[in-house]
């Protein structure tokens, strides 16, 4: 792993690639980064809010702290299982959905995908608006401008801005937490606020579904963010360093929102930003926090940007037949990105607090099974052994539309809505369940016990090994997935 300091000391700030493969000598980066980068995206204020949510909604303090760790481990595994394909293929995590759904069927999660980076992207900005709006002393509306701008700048930099700013906003999430969890203990008594008062399956579970949601949510683009680690990186080292960075952050975040909302009587939903910094003091102080506020976020929306931006690549590269985008196509798809996701946020930033909710819930029901089908495919179907140039080649390996992953796709989402409970939809069965939606479960194991028995009996021809394309021909992008076009590895 020593050889990435003298490989990323040669890099250009502006990165070069976008979807297409990235070659071994172009590799880099330590897997220390993954750890900062993951744990700078989740110490920030929505994952604060999050927590939040469990307690505001009726949880118990305790038993919300439970669920959340619970959720988080269970959605943490499935997002780091993702992250552990990135130096393996050197490729973003939505274009491997290729083999299991065609070069031309991938498009379809992938649209869902654009849709919750959207989301969380406008949701973030809300938040973000109005911790510059209270830093400069401007307008909410002024403050998400003024974010947005911000966002762009560092999108268009790409992947090595992207984890410097990770590793200095975890730096700066470690501080401002530990002063907060300090200011909150002394103002609050949190032995009393951890007295168990009451349990409840469906509080219970909401607070499992709100951290679940929140880590597979990530699990789209983890490996976007993985993929310029040398090849020989261990997936076991890479699923520990991704997962756990984004666990650690996301739980202290979610700690502190519970502990926050338990004790504000009240005062908490409508006033996130404020609430929060009003722990921390006054004057400098709070000028401090909403900055450290401005600065978390920059993170995790630079992400939320870098894979919308990922993915509409992908889109029209399936439809085109290569991979290469120029750097002018990438500053009109992240200025139209942001753009769209800096409207909504306008035009939401007063009704954030429950539509977040029943958003990030809602998400479930699409991004689960995808996630089933890909890991089970990439993990126990074709074991590591992707044909990456086909990925490229409608008429290759993998053909236009993949049946048989388009059908399990939808029957997925179509088997968890029974079971739903969000402001968008509720589910038949959820009242008999007590009001517990449990969708996600479904969401998770159905369409992965279903592909797996299917893809077993039906798949298409697994090539013997992980086939990628040479070095030459990752610069000469090529129009067809020929024998000669390629270099084989065991």
């Amino acid at each position: 792993m020593a050889v990435d300091t003298d490989r990323a000391g040669n890099k250009p700030l502006i990165e070069r690639r976008s979807i297409d493969y990235i070659p071994e000598v172009e590799r880099h980066g330590r897997l220390f980064s993954q750890f900062t980068l993951w744990m700078g995206a989740n110490l920030q204020i929505t994952a604060i809010v999050t927590g939040a949510l469990a307690v505001v909604l009726g949880g118990d303090v305790f038993w919300s702290l439970i669920g959340l760790l619970i959720g988080q481990l269970l959605g943490g595994g499935v997002m780091a299982l993702h992250a552990a394909q990135g130096p393996k293929l050197g490729l973003p995590q939505m274009i491997s959905s290729r083999v299991q759904f065609g070069v031309y069927g991938a498009a379809i999660p992938i649209v869902l995908v654009c849709l919750m980076y959207l989301g969380f992207t406008a949701t973030g900005t809300v938040l973000s608006g109005q911790a510059l709006g209270q830093l400069f002393g401007v307008s909410d509306s002024a403050g998400i401008l003024i974010f947005a701008s911000v966002i762009v700048l560092v999108t268009v930099l790409g992947y090595r801005v992207i984890h410097w700013i990770g590793r200095v906003a975890s730096v700066i999430g470690v501080i401002a937490f530990v002063f907060l969890f300090w200011r909150l203990m002394n103002q609050t008594d949190v032995g009393a606020l951890l007295q168990i008062r009451h349990f409840s399956w469906s509080s219970f579970l909401l607070a499992v579904s709100l951290a679940a949601s929140w880590q597979i949510a990530f699990g789209p683009y983890v490996a976007d963010y993985s993929r310029y680690l040398p090849s020989s990186t261990s997936s076991v080292k890479t699923f520990f360093a991704a997962g756990a960075g984004s666990v650690i952050g996301a739980q202290v975040a979610m700690i502190l929102g519970v502990f926050a909302a338990a004790s504000a009587n009240g005062q908490f939903a409508g006033h996130e930003v404020a609430y929060i910094v009003g722990l921390g003091g006054t004057g400098a102080t709070a000028a401090l926090l909403y900055f450290s506020i401005a600065f978390g976020k920059v993170t995790i929306s630079t992400l939320n940007s870098y894979g919308s931006f990922m993915c509409i690549a992908t889109i029209i590269s399936g439809f085109r037949g290569h991979l290469k985008v120029s750097r002018m196509q990438r500053l009109v798809f992240v200025l139209f990105i942001v753009g769209a996701a800096t409207l909504i946020a306008l035009l939401g930033q007063h009704s954030f607090l429950g539509a977040f909710k029943s958003f990030i819930l809602f998400l479930l029901a699409f991004f689960t099974p995808w996630s089933a089908i890909n890991l089970v495919d990439y993990y126990c179907i074709t074991r590591e052994r992707y044909d990456v140039p086909a990925l490229a080649d409608p008429n290759g390996r993998y053909g236009r539309w993949n049946i048989l992953g388009i059908s399990v796709y939808v029957f997925g989402v179509l088997v968890q809505l029974p079971f739903i409970s969000t402001k968008f939809y509720t589910g038949p069965l959820v009242a008999a369940l007590g009001d517990v939606d449990i969708s996600w479960i479904i969401g998770l194991v159905v369409p992965a016990a279903v592909y797996y028995v299917c893809a077993k009996k039906w798949h298409s021809a697994v090539p013997d090994h992980l086939i990628l394309p040479t070095e030459r021909d990752s610069d000469a992008q090529p129009e067809k997935s020929g024998a000669s076009r390629i270099a084989a590895q065991a």
